[in-house]
Protein backbone atom coordinates (compact mmCIF):
# COMPACT_ATOMS: atom_id res chain seq x y z
CA UNK A 1 0.00 0.00 0.00
CA UNK A 2 0.90 3.28 -0.64
CA UNK A 3 2.34 5.89 2.03
CA UNK A 4 5.01 8.30 1.75
CA UNK A 5 5.97 6.78 -1.63
CA UNK A 6 9.15 8.47 -3.03
CA UNK A 7 8.62 9.88 -6.22
CA UNK A 8 9.70 7.36 -8.67
CA UNK A 9 11.37 6.90 -11.86
CA UNK A 10 9.78 7.19 -14.76
CA UNK A 11 11.20 5.44 -18.10
CA UNK A 12 10.74 8.04 -21.14
CA UNK A 13 12.57 6.36 -23.59
CA UNK A 14 10.37 3.49 -24.55
CA UNK A 15 6.56 3.34 -24.57
CA UNK A 16 4.33 1.86 -22.33
CA UNK A 17 0.76 0.15 -22.29
CA UNK A 18 -0.45 2.78 -19.40
CA UNK A 19 0.83 5.47 -21.05
CA UNK A 20 -0.75 4.46 -24.92
CA UNK A 21 -4.23 3.73 -22.94
CA UNK A 22 -4.16 7.24 -20.95
CA UNK A 23 -2.86 9.02 -24.71
CA UNK A 24 -5.95 7.10 -26.58
CA UNK A 25 -8.80 8.22 -23.45
CA UNK A 26 -7.32 11.67 -24.36
CA UNK A 27 -5.06 11.78 -21.29
CA UNK A 28 -1.74 14.12 -21.01
CA UNK A 29 0.55 11.59 -18.87
CA UNK A 30 2.02 10.44 -22.03
CA UNK A 31 5.50 11.14 -23.71
CA UNK A 32 6.12 11.75 -27.60
CA UNK A 33 7.45 7.86 -27.59
CA UNK A 34 3.91 6.65 -26.46
CA UNK A 35 2.27 9.32 -29.13
CA UNK A 36 4.51 8.14 -31.58
CA UNK A 37 3.97 4.16 -31.29
CA UNK A 38 -0.14 4.97 -30.52
CA UNK A 39 -0.16 7.33 -34.34
CA UNK A 40 1.45 3.78 -35.54
CA UNK A 41 -1.58 1.80 -35.14
CA UNK A 42 -4.77 1.94 -36.45
CA UNK A 43 -7.09 4.81 -36.65
CA UNK A 44 -9.63 3.08 -34.40
CA UNK A 45 -7.58 1.98 -31.29
CA UNK A 46 -8.77 5.51 -29.81
CA UNK A 47 -12.32 4.89 -30.23
CA UNK A 48 -11.49 1.45 -29.45
CA UNK A 49 -9.89 2.11 -25.78
CA UNK A 50 -13.06 4.46 -25.19
CA UNK A 51 -15.54 1.61 -25.70
CA UNK A 52 -13.63 -0.49 -23.48
CA UNK A 53 -13.66 2.09 -20.55
CA UNK A 54 -17.40 2.23 -21.03
CA UNK A 55 -17.85 -1.66 -20.19
CA UNK A 56 -15.89 -1.34 -17.46
CA UNK A 57 -18.24 1.69 -15.61
CA UNK A 58 -21.27 -0.30 -17.19
CA UNK A 59 -19.71 -3.37 -15.31
CA UNK A 60 -18.87 -2.29 -11.89
CA UNK A 61 -21.76 0.02 -11.57
CA UNK A 62 -24.07 -3.20 -11.87
CA UNK A 63 -21.91 -5.07 -9.48
CA UNK A 64 -22.12 -2.20 -7.34
CA UNK A 65 -25.88 -1.83 -7.76
CA UNK A 66 -26.21 -5.66 -7.07
CA UNK A 67 -24.56 -5.27 -3.73
CA UNK A 68 -20.95 -5.70 -4.51
CA UNK A 69 -18.88 -3.12 -2.18
CA UNK A 70 -14.98 -4.75 -2.37
CA UNK A 71 -13.19 -4.52 -5.53
CA UNK A 72 -9.92 -5.49 -6.85
CA UNK A 73 -8.54 -3.58 -10.21
CA UNK A 74 -5.50 -5.23 -11.52
CA UNK A 75 -3.74 -3.19 -13.95
CA UNK A 76 -5.36 -0.11 -13.11
CA UNK A 77 -3.74 2.54 -15.68
CA UNK A 78 -3.35 6.30 -15.04
CA UNK A 79 -6.43 7.86 -13.34
CA UNK A 80 -8.87 8.83 -15.98
CA UNK A 81 -12.09 10.30 -14.27
CA UNK A 82 -14.41 8.76 -13.55
CA UNK A 83 -12.29 6.16 -11.86
CA UNK A 84 -13.52 2.68 -10.53
CA UNK A 85 -13.73 3.54 -6.96
CA UNK A 86 -15.80 7.01 -7.92
CA UNK A 87 -18.33 4.68 -10.31
CA UNK A 88 -18.91 2.16 -7.43
CA UNK A 89 -18.85 4.60 -4.29
CA UNK A 90 -21.55 6.69 -6.13
CA UNK A 91 -23.69 3.63 -5.69
CA UNK A 92 -22.58 2.15 -2.91
CA UNK A 93 -20.16 5.43 -0.47
CA UNK A 94 -18.80 2.32 1.56
CA UNK A 95 -17.44 0.08 -1.01
CA UNK A 96 -13.57 -0.63 -0.45
CA UNK A 97 -11.41 -0.62 -3.35
CA UNK A 98 -7.79 -1.76 -3.69
CA UNK A 99 -5.72 -0.83 -7.13
CA UNK A 100 -2.52 -2.64 -8.23
CA UNK A 101 -0.51 -1.51 -11.11
CA UNK A 102 3.05 -2.59 -11.79
CA UNK A 103 3.91 1.64 -13.83
CA UNK A 104 5.83 4.06 -11.91
CA UNK A 105 3.49 6.63 -13.70
CA UNK A 106 0.77 4.99 -12.29
CA UNK A 107 2.24 5.36 -8.93
CA UNK A 108 2.97 9.11 -9.19
CA UNK A 109 -0.69 9.58 -9.56
CA UNK A 110 -2.11 7.25 -7.23
CA UNK A 111 -3.04 10.05 -5.07
CA UNK A 112 -6.23 10.60 -7.50
CA UNK A 113 -6.82 6.66 -6.86
CA UNK A 114 -6.85 7.20 -3.12
CA UNK A 115 -9.67 9.73 -2.77
CA UNK A 116 -12.19 7.80 -1.09
CA UNK A 117 -15.64 8.78 0.92
CA UNK A 118 -15.69 8.67 4.18
CA UNK A 119 -17.62 5.96 4.31
CA UNK A 120 -15.28 3.88 2.30
CA UNK A 121 -11.41 3.30 1.46
CA UNK A 122 -9.07 2.60 -1.64
CA UNK A 123 -5.81 1.84 -1.44
CA UNK A 124 -3.40 1.20 -4.23
CA UNK A 125 -0.58 -1.82 -4.53
CA UNK A 126 2.49 -1.87 -6.80
CA UNK A 127 3.61 -5.18 -8.07
CA UNK A 128 3.12 -7.07 -11.05
CA UNK A 129 0.20 -9.41 -12.08
CA UNK A 130 2.43 -11.51 -12.55
CA UNK A 131 2.89 -12.46 -9.05
CA UNK A 132 -0.77 -13.01 -7.75
CA UNK A 133 0.02 -13.90 -4.68
CA UNK A 134 1.41 -10.49 -3.70
CA UNK A 135 -1.23 -9.06 -4.78
CA UNK A 136 -3.47 -11.13 -3.04
CA UNK A 137 -1.28 -10.66 0.18
CA UNK A 138 -1.44 -6.84 -0.14
CA UNK A 139 -5.47 -6.45 -0.88
CA UNK A 140 -6.02 -8.90 1.97
CA UNK A 141 -4.42 -5.60 4.12
CA UNK A 142 -8.36 -4.08 3.12
CA UNK A 143 -10.18 -6.45 1.93
CA UNK A 144 -12.45 -8.95 3.69
CA UNK A 145 -11.91 -12.22 0.96
CA UNK A 146 -14.38 -14.30 3.52
CA UNK A 147 -16.51 -11.79 1.38
CA UNK A 148 -17.29 -11.48 -1.92
CA UNK A 149 -14.49 -9.41 -3.85
CA UNK A 150 -15.05 -8.07 -7.68
CA UNK A 151 -12.05 -9.36 -9.48
CA UNK A 152 -11.67 -6.23 -12.37
CA UNK A 153 -9.08 -7.49 -14.93
CA UNK A 154 -9.38 -5.01 -17.63
CA UNK A 155 -7.68 -4.79 -21.11
CA UNK A 156 -4.51 -5.79 -19.14
CA UNK A 157 -4.23 -9.82 -20.37
CA UNK A 158 -3.46 -9.49 -23.86
CA UNK A 159 -0.19 -7.91 -22.49
CA UNK A 160 0.50 -11.06 -21.01
CA UNK A 161 2.22 -13.59 -23.27
CA UNK A 162 1.85 -17.21 -23.50
CA UNK A 163 5.00 -17.64 -21.59
CA UNK A 164 3.62 -15.79 -18.60
CA UNK A 165 1.43 -18.56 -18.31
CA UNK A 166 -1.67 -16.26 -18.08
CA UNK A 167 -4.50 -18.48 -17.12
CA UNK A 168 -2.79 -19.76 -13.85
CA UNK A 169 -2.39 -16.55 -13.04
CA UNK A 170 -6.33 -15.56 -13.23
CA UNK A 171 -7.16 -18.84 -11.61
CA UNK A 172 -4.34 -17.90 -8.70
CA UNK A 173 -6.68 -14.72 -8.02
CA UNK A 174 -9.78 -16.70 -8.80
CA UNK A 175 -9.42 -19.67 -6.45
CA UNK A 176 -8.80 -16.46 -3.87
CA UNK A 177 -12.30 -15.64 -4.04
CA UNK A 178 -14.87 -16.88 -2.43
CA UNK A 179 -18.61 -17.86 -3.74
CA UNK A 180 -20.72 -15.04 -5.20
CA UNK A 181 -17.37 -12.78 -6.09
CA UNK A 182 -17.19 -11.97 -10.01
CA UNK A 183 -14.98 -11.79 -12.42
CA UNK A 184 -14.73 -8.94 -14.85
CA UNK A 185 -12.23 -9.33 -18.18
CA UNK A 186 -11.98 -7.13 -21.08
CA UNK A 187 -9.59 -8.40 -23.44
CA UNK A 188 -8.01 -7.70 -26.91
CA UNK A 189 -8.59 -9.98 -30.14
CA UNK A 190 -7.58 -9.93 -33.42
CA UNK A 191 -10.57 -11.86 -34.84
CA UNK A 192 -12.03 -9.38 -36.67
CA UNK A 193 -9.23 -8.29 -38.60
CA UNK A 194 -7.60 -9.35 -41.60
CA UNK A 195 -4.32 -11.76 -41.10
CA UNK A 196 -2.68 -8.80 -42.47
CA UNK A 197 -3.83 -6.48 -39.74
CA UNK A 198 -3.13 -8.23 -37.22
CA UNK A 199 0.24 -8.95 -37.55
CA UNK A 200 0.57 -5.25 -38.35
CA UNK A 201 -0.80 -4.45 -34.52
CA UNK A 202 1.14 -6.72 -32.81
CA UNK A 203 4.27 -6.23 -34.65
CA UNK A 204 4.17 -2.51 -34.14
CA UNK A 205 3.36 -2.99 -30.49
CA UNK A 206 6.67 -5.16 -30.09
CA UNK A 207 9.14 -2.45 -31.99
CA UNK A 208 8.05 -0.49 -29.23
CA UNK A 209 8.97 -3.19 -26.95
CA UNK A 210 5.73 -3.86 -25.79
CA UNK A 211 4.50 -7.84 -25.92
CA UNK A 212 0.82 -8.06 -27.26
CA UNK A 213 -1.11 -11.07 -27.40
CA UNK A 214 -4.47 -10.93 -28.87
CA UNK A 215 -6.45 -14.08 -28.44
CA UNK A 216 -9.39 -15.64 -30.09
CA UNK A 217 -12.77 -16.03 -28.42
CA UNK A 218 -12.47 -19.80 -27.35
CA UNK A 219 -8.89 -18.56 -25.76
CA UNK A 220 -10.92 -15.57 -23.62
CA UNK A 221 -13.24 -18.10 -22.81
CA UNK A 222 -10.99 -19.92 -20.93
CA UNK A 223 -10.04 -17.35 -18.35
CA UNK A 224 -13.81 -18.03 -17.39
CA UNK A 225 -14.00 -21.97 -16.90
CA UNK A 226 -15.90 -23.16 -13.83
CA UNK A 227 -17.66 -20.29 -13.55
CA UNK A 228 -21.29 -19.35 -14.58
CA UNK A 229 -21.04 -15.90 -16.93
CA UNK A 230 -23.41 -13.41 -16.53
CA UNK A 231 -26.41 -12.71 -19.19
CA UNK A 232 -24.92 -11.50 -22.02
CA UNK A 233 -22.34 -13.98 -21.74
CA UNK A 234 -18.59 -13.43 -23.34
CA UNK A 235 -19.54 -10.49 -25.95
CA UNK A 236 -18.00 -7.57 -28.10
CA UNK A 237 -17.31 -4.90 -25.48
CA UNK A 238 -20.39 -2.46 -26.92
CA UNK A 239 -22.71 -5.72 -26.43
CA UNK A 240 -22.06 -6.45 -23.33
CA UNK A 241 -25.03 -4.14 -20.95
CA UNK A 242 -27.69 -4.78 -17.87
CA UNK A 243 -29.92 -1.64 -16.52
CA UNK A 244 -28.72 1.22 -19.20
CA UNK A 245 -29.96 1.72 -22.68
CA UNK A 246 -28.06 -0.21 -25.18
CA UNK A 247 -24.42 1.42 -26.38
CA UNK A 248 -24.12 1.71 -29.84
CA UNK A 249 -23.66 -1.05 -32.32
CA UNK A 250 -19.73 0.21 -32.65
CA UNK A 251 -16.91 -2.22 -33.63
CA UNK A 252 -14.49 -3.11 -31.21
CA UNK A 253 -11.30 -4.74 -30.44
CA UNK A 254 -12.56 -6.19 -27.48
CA UNK A 255 -14.08 -9.32 -25.87
CA UNK A 256 -15.51 -8.68 -22.34
CA UNK A 257 -17.27 -10.53 -20.07
CA UNK A 258 -18.34 -11.27 -16.16
CA UNK A 259 -19.11 -14.29 -14.45
CA UNK A 260 -19.95 -15.60 -10.89
CA UNK A 261 -18.09 -17.66 -8.62
CA UNK A 262 -19.46 -20.62 -7.43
Amino acid sequence: MTSGTPRPQIDTSRPHPARLYDYYLGGKDNYPVDRELAEKLAKGAQRGAQINREFMHRAVAWAAGSGADQFLDIGTGIPTRPNLHQIVQAIVPAARIVYADNDPIVLRHAEALLVSTPEGATAYVETDVRRPADILEEARRLLDFERPVVLSLVALLHFLGDDDDPYKVVRTLVDALPPGSLLVISHGTADFLDPEQAAKVTSTYRSGGITLRPRTRAEVARFFEGLDLVDPGLVRAPEWYKDTPAPANEESGFYVGVARVR
